[in-house]
């Protein structure tokens, strides 16, 4: 283990609380994948939303998008089917 990853462990969400979070736009399930909690929607990986100190930010406005998908509006509109009615 270096230095920096001892004084800089990688952030971890309580597996009981994340099993309660779903992402804000798909309304599915979300797994940690380093600091990121990922959609599991659309199957490949969805908006991707930081966690900040153990705090899992999920905000629209903060989620990283797919590769591949340039705004909010372009991913809204390419998995429109998959959006929650």
């Amino acid at each position: 283990m270096t230095d920096q990853a001892a004084t800089h462990p990688e952030p971890t969400v309580d597996a009981d609380f994340l099993a309660i979070l779903v992402c804000p736009l798909m309304r599915c399930p979300l797994e940690q994948q380093g600091d990121e909690l990922v959609a599991t929607r659309p199957v490949g990986g969805g908006l991707r939303y930081p966690i900040r100190d153990g705090i899992p930010v999920l905000l629209m406005d903060e989620a990283a998008l797919p590769e591949g998908v340039s705004s909010l509006e372009d991913f809204k509109a390419k998995y429109a089917d998959q959006l929650p009615k």
